[in-house]
């Protein structure tokens, strides 16, 4: 049993921005149907009805990986009549380009490759930046400072999502990237993620170090967190 009291900082094979399309592909495909079968997509969207968003706004989805969130939210704006543009950033080369295979279909959804913590002024201002499942990947300086540049490029609001660090959900990643996969990078990277996941006092810290007052954190079924800040 790993030592779940504090936050690794064991980078994820993931955080590599060259890995080549053939090690990274299978895993964005893996993660965009483990989003839509554990709930992922319903977080994001309850939480931009939350919000709430209204027709005409755009989001940014910062960390968007194979733009599996990007397209859900496309879909279910459709269904709503609402017209939405979306945008997703990511630094990694080849997550970018698997994402915009996956949206030739959607023409109101575009990609920028940019580092959200260095390059953060080359993304466009949205009215709502969505992360999804992110920002663990981050060390408590870098996570602030990436919460400070979405709060200078957010118009409306933030809305965060990402893993509780728990020992029932670290046993039950261990079984289901064993079980269900061969993938060494999902296998690795997997449990991983949920040992630099967050207990409920240290994003308040964080948040704190971060000058932000106007939010609300809830804890959600399966061992997320969900973080909205609030621009006004």
């Amino acid at each position: 049993m790993p030592d779940l009291s504090y936050r690794a900082d064991t980078p994820e094979i993931m955080d590599d921005f060259d890995l080549p399309p053939v090690e990274i592909n299978p895993v964005l495909e893996g993660l965009g149907k483990m989003n839509a079968l554990f709930g992922g997509h319903k977080h994001i969207l309850s939480s931009l009805k939350k919000l709430p968003i209204q027709n005409g706004y755009s989001i940014s989805d910062w960390g968007c990986g194979g733009g599996d969130t990007l397209i859900a939210i496309a879909k279910w704006a459709k269904g709503q009549q609402m017209h939405l543009t979306l945008n997703g950033v990511d630094a990694a080369p080849a997550a970018v380009n698997y994402a915009r295979q996956q949206a030739m279909d959607y023409s109101n959804i575009n990609f920028t490759q940019s580092d959200v913590i260095d390059q953060a002024y080359l993304i466009k201002p949205a009215d709502v930046i969505i992360c999804s499942l992110f920002t663990h990947h981050f060390d408590d300086e870098r996570w602030v400072k990436l919460i400070q540049n979405m709060q200078a490029s957010a118009q409306k609001g933030i809305i965060i999502t990402d893993l509780h660090r728990h020992w029932l959900l670290y046993h039950a990643i261990v079984f289901i990237t064993h079980v269900f996969t061969r993938n060494a990078m999902a296998q690795n990277d997997g449990p991983l993620s949920v040992k630099r996941g967050f207990k409920r006092h240290e994003l308040l810290a964080l948040l704190k170090k971060a000058q932000i007052d106007n939010f609300k954190l809830t804890w959600r079924w399966p061992f997320r967190w969900e973080l909205i800040i609030y621009k006004s």
